[in-house]
């Protein structure tokens, strides 16, 4: 009885570990600073978590099926930079700003160009891993150096910048309080919910994670579900991408950097399992606004950002190593 207790007591500490540790930080961090609990300081922690957001969706359906994408963070400056180009009217025109700014596309061509883009360079990893049967770690390290690559190509090493009002406003404007990037990042939120929780597609996606051999012995086709995640997160980095670029009011190579270690710790933090098989949007929601929190809550009290990144480093593996801990107590 004592050892069934602790497996129990146990799987629900992991359960909920991350949604403790959130309400923890914000009760220390209100403590800490005044400011923290503010409306403002809120809406700007949930715009920032939307970006990272969005692609820690994708990445939850990749870690799903043990795979894994160090290449978003590349990515997203390539498909950002892709998107502006387009917006400019090519790439004779992409540094042309104010009156001089004659030809220019709409921001839902920028929008396609930047998410095709995302689109391609995704079913591209997915092809490597699954067809040429290139490790999902070193196929995504190498796109992580390519797309960069071709970040700075595009860029020729310059900012893009000087987007029209209704491009600015995807990223910057609000519907009553709520900022629209918050807005998007719910209403993905719930569809990549109902898709894993909910559809045949989603039941193989677990089915393939958990067990790939038994999957495509009952029928289904692991190599396109395979391919089919890194696709979709390919579109989560792509529509990212454009909305960054239109909060900001530019575009850059250098964006996106050190992304791919923060949306992995998202959705690992929040319960998604590397090994595969186990993982859910809600938990990786409450990772990604705990990290979110975090670097807010250090940013407000001056803490250095190269100490943010060791304490983003350390909860990660933290969380890989509690979470082998839990699976192997549970099956003694």
């Amino acid at each position: 009885i004592m050892l069934s207790n602790r497996k129990n007591l146990l799987y629900y500490v992991g359960l909920f570990s991350p949604l403790i540790f959130l309400i923890l930080l914000i009760l220390v961090f209100s403590l800490l600073h005044p400011r923290f609990l503010h409306p403002l300081n809120i809406f700007n922690v949930m715009r920032q978590i939307s970006i990272g957001g969005l692609i820690a969706l994708g990445m939850t359906f990749v870690i799903i099926v043990r795979g894994i994408d160090l290449s978003v963070g590349s990515l997203l400056a390539l498909c950002g930079l892709v998107g502006a180009v387009v917006a400019k009217g090519g790439l004779v025109e992409r540094f042309s700003v104010g009156a001089n700014a004659d030809l220019v596309n709409p921001w839902y061509w920028a929008l396609i160009g930047s998410v095709g883009i995302g689109l391609l360079a995704g079913a591209l990893n997915g092809l490597c891993i699954t067809k040429l049967k290139v490790p999902a770690f070193v196929v995504t390290l190498g796109g992580l150096s390519a797309y960069r690559g071709a970040a700075l190509i595009v860029s020729d090493g310059g900012p893009i910048s000087g987007f029209d009002d209704a491009y600015r406003w995807i990223g910057q404007g609000k519907i009553g309080e709520v900022p629209i990037p918050v807005i998007i990042f719910l209403v993905f939120i719930i569809l990549c919910h109902i898709v894993l929780r909910y559809t045949v597609y989603g039941r193989h996606i677990y089915s393939v994670g958990g067990n790939p051999e038994a999957a495509r012995l009952a029928g289904i086709n692991t190599d396109l579900i395979i391919t089919s995640t890194y696709i979709i997160t390919g579109f989560f980095v792509g529509l990212s991408a454009f909305i960054l670029s239109a909060r900001l009011n530019s575009a850059e190579a250098v964006a996106g950097m050190g992304y791919e270690l923060t949306v992995i710790a998202a959705v690992v933090v929040g319960g998604t399992s590397l090994f595969g098989g186990t993982g859910n949007i809600l938990g990786t929601i409450i990772g990604a606004i705990l990290f979110g929190v975090l670097q807010n809550g250090l940013v407000l009290l001056n803490v250095s950002s190269y100490i943010q990144q060791i304490i983003i480093g350390i909860i990660l593996i933290l969380a890989v190593a509690f979470d082998r801990f839990s699976k192997s107590t549970r099956q003694v």
